[in-house]
């Protein structure tokens, strides 16, 4: 029976994932979720259901536009898999506790700032806000041990990276500032500070990559919103393990 929660997670999440597709490219954009209807960006055809499968129709379609035949970009069915995979290992994880329900918020707000940073370079407040309400209200009814650790990560993260903006003058955007407001709110005071390690960790793996790909020289802008999730994913599930690992290990 467990294997088939998981799988109804995974199904859920893909299809939440196509719609945080959605979210993740209109709002920094300041247009509708709902209006206009799903389209090609190319032909501006109207998407039919058969376009619209979460995963199964970028494969039928053979990652092309079944009107106009461009491409499609893989970021779409990738942003559904990873969502449904983040989904299903929620459940996995967690199980069916009130804890859930932040678990699967949390991953939701991740992805949805991981498209519109590697779309635009941009984390929008309009996404933030709701979801830092939410947490406030959730992490009131479902606290942390202690209770206040969550508002105090909230204020260490957004502290810290406003610091490293104002030393670095610029080099860390606002929206990175006020993402960590709100992973502090989910994380507390440890695991936020986790990471924000593991965020700079991956992040500057990411720009090497991206600067050795490209030649461009350091001036190459390079998103590090999709760092922050990956490392925030990590903290959330396994920040307690990896904490004592490294005290037992070197304390």
């Amino acid at each position: 029976m467990n294997i088939v929660w998981i799988l109804l997670f995974f199904v859920y999440g893909i299809i939440f994932g196509s719609f945080f597709n959605v979210v993740g490219l209109r709002v920094p954009k300041k247009e509708s979720i709902v209006s206009p209807p799903s389209h090609c960006t190319k032909c501006n055809r109207r998407l039919g259901p058969i376009d619209l499968i979460p995963i199964l129709s970028y494969v039928a379609l053979r990652g092309k536009c079944r009107g106009c035949g461009q491409k499609i970009s893989p970021m779409y069915p990738f942003m559904e898999f990873i969502t449904g995979v983040l989904f299903a290992f929620s459940y996995y994880y967690i199980g069916f506790t009130y804890e859930l329900s932040i678990a699967l918020l949390f991953v939701s707000l991740l992805v949805i700032i991981t498209v519109s940073d590697l779309a635009y370079m941009l984390i929008p407040d309009k996404v933030l806000l709701p979801f830092a309400i939410a947490f406030l209200i959730l992490r009131w009814v479902i606290p942390t041990s202690p209770w206040w650790d969550s508002l105090l990560g909230a204020a260490v993260g957004f502290t810290v990276l406003y610091l490293i903006a104002v030393v670095s003058k610029g080099g860390m955007g606002g929206g990175d500032i006020k993402l960590f407001f709100v992973i502090g709110l989910v994380l507390g005071t440890v695991n936020t500070l986790l990471t924000l390690f593991l965020a700079s960790l991956i992040g500057s793996v990411v720009g090497l990559y991206v600067l050795k790909k490209t030649g461009k020289g350091r001036k190459t802008p390079v998103a590090f919103g999709p760092s922050i999730a990956a490392a925030a994913v990590i903290s959330y599930f396994f920040g307690v393990d990896l904490v004592e690992w490294y005290q037992h290990l070197f304390i």
